[in-house]
């Protein structure tokens, strides 16, 4: 469903991928793992072709995405479901026109199904009873599970989930976790999961990879990658402070910098 071929990209003179490989197989949940900052939320901007790469293939569909004319990046996503880290919805659309949104602007179908869709979806998420409320209105978690409503009206063949669990209180996450679930098995949609919540992740990804630094440092299945001897798999699984990953975001020496003689 999704190759990612020697992959390279960079902002200025940051590099940020540095020869990633990663291939998504239809039907399948993947999910891509990593610390803070290595570039996972930019990898869905690049497989969605909302950036190009410097160099390397990313097909989608099996469509080559890099080059690709508008169009046919519009046709595309079309084919794609979205959740958002940040949930994005139109602050001046109630609940329900927000779902109804992508079936307004893509679709002819008339109102009754457009309800009924609507309504369906906001049932799977537990949020039929909110349809008539604005954003403003919705907590934290209430909010990501309309936009997990919305992402999901169109039946898309590719849903990607960019940090799905946070803000959510256990049971709304459980409920997320059984539908990503369901969702795969009933209708063969793809997943992509990006999120550091690796409990969950072990529950419904197929295969993960773990990414850091710029490429794929581990693979393989949640079980595979909780028995890798790799320190720097060892150090995210189990959440340990100090490993190959460092804490601090590189700077001048500390107290070279407290006294003046460093870079500011």
């Amino acid at each position: 469903m999704v190759r990612v071929t020697d992959l390279h990209y960079g902002v200025g003179e940051r590099r940020i991928f540095s020869g990633l490989d990663i291939e998504v197989p239809k039907g399948s949940i993947t999910a891509f793992m990593g610390p803070s900052g290595t570039g996972k939320t930019t990898l869905l901007r690049l497989i969605t072709g909302q950036v190009e790469p410097v160099s390397g293939s990313i097909e989608v569909f099996g469509e080559a995405v890099v080059g690709m004319r508008k169009a046919g990046i519009f046709a595309l996503r079309r084919r794609m479901g979205m959740l958002f880290q940040n949930g994005a919805l139109l602050t001046d659309l109630s609940v329900f026109e927000n779902v109804a949104f992508p079936l307004r602007e893509h679709t002819d179908l008339p109102e009754p199904l457009v309800r009924q869709l609507v309504l369906t979806k906001l049932h799977a998420v537990g949020l039929r009873g909110a349809a008539s409320l604005m954003p403003g209105e919705l907590s934290g978690g209430m909010a990501r599970r309309v936009a997990l409503a919305r992402a999901i009206v169109m039946d898309p063949e590719l849903l990607i989930y960019d940090e799905p669990f946070v803000g959510l209180d256990p049971i709304s996450m459980g409920v997320i976790v059984r539908l990503i679930r369901q969702m795969n098995e009933a209708l063969g949609i793809t997943s992509i999961v990006v999120s550091h919540d690796v409990d969950e992740l072990s529950l419904i990804a197929h295969r993960s990879y773990l990414i850091s630094e710029g490429r794929v440092v581990a693979s393989g299945s949640p079980e595979e990658l909780r028995n890798s001897p790799q320190e720097v798999v060892r150090q995210f699984i189990g959440g340990h402070p100090d490993g190959p990953v460092p804490f601090h975001y590189p700077a001048p020496d500390y107290f070279d910098e407290l006294l003046g003689r460093g870079k500011p």
